[in-house]
């Protein structure tokens, strides 16, 4: 029997990730099941097997299929900063993480799912600190930028910078997922802004 083409195999690859990321969406992390990405396709189980051995093979690629579209959806603060660098790009970063409209809060509320998902096996929640850890270089990046140009006050180490930032930032998303209309899109670019002051010292000298 002639085997598949690698271009057969890359399609279906592609029509499988498009399920698991269709199921992600609907059911979150809990829902996400072989027989449930199976019946999304309109497929057998014992198709899906040939790509993941395992619950743990489906939850991994599960993570790279988000982080795959995390990185390729639209950033509108990043596109009007284009060409932009230092604090303004920090600002952009720091925006495009928060769940400012229904696409990037259902893009969230996954993200916060997987949390518990990674924090349960130790080699995903490797891979997510390291997701993380790339987030917090190209933050530090925009930092340095920020301090050569005089936006911001040299720090000890932009890494720790970097750091404070994304904790800040994605307390904020955590906030804003659970209580919406607390933390509704002005709020949260207002505390962005608010934030971003205090750590250009201007907060702290209006103050």
């Amino acid at each position: 029997m002639t085997p598949p083409a690698r271009t057969d195999h890359d399609a279906r690859r592609t029509e499988v990730s498009q399920a698991v990321w269709r199921v992600l969406a609907a059911h979150g992390f809990g829902g996400l099941t072989l027989r449930a990405v199976a019946a999304e396709m309109g497929a057998t189980t014992g198709l899906l097997t040939h790509y993941f051995p395992s619950k743990r093979a489906l939850l991994q690629h599960a993570l790279e299929v988000l982080d795959r579209r995390s990185a390729d959806r639209p950033r509108p603060a990043a596109e009007r900063a284009d060409g932009a660098s230092g604090l303004v790009m920090l600002r952009a970063t720091l925006l495009d993480i928060l769940p400012l409209d229904a696409q990037s809060a259902a893009s969230n509320r996954i993200w916060v799912a997987s949390w518990d998902v990674a924090l349960a096996d130790p080699e995903l929640a490797k891979e997510h600190a390291e997701r993380y850890r790339r987030a917090r270089e190209r933050m530090a990046r925009h930092i340095a930028e920020a301090e050569r140009l005089g936006e911001l006050p040299p720090g000890p180490r932009t890494e720790d910078t970097a750091a404070a930032a994304q904790s800040f930032v994605l307390g904020l998303v955590v906030q804003a997922l659970f209580a919406p209309g607390e933390f509704p899109a002005e709020r949260q670019i207002a505390l962005v802004d608010e934030y971003l002051a205090r750590l250009s010292g201007e907060g702290a000298a209006g103050e």
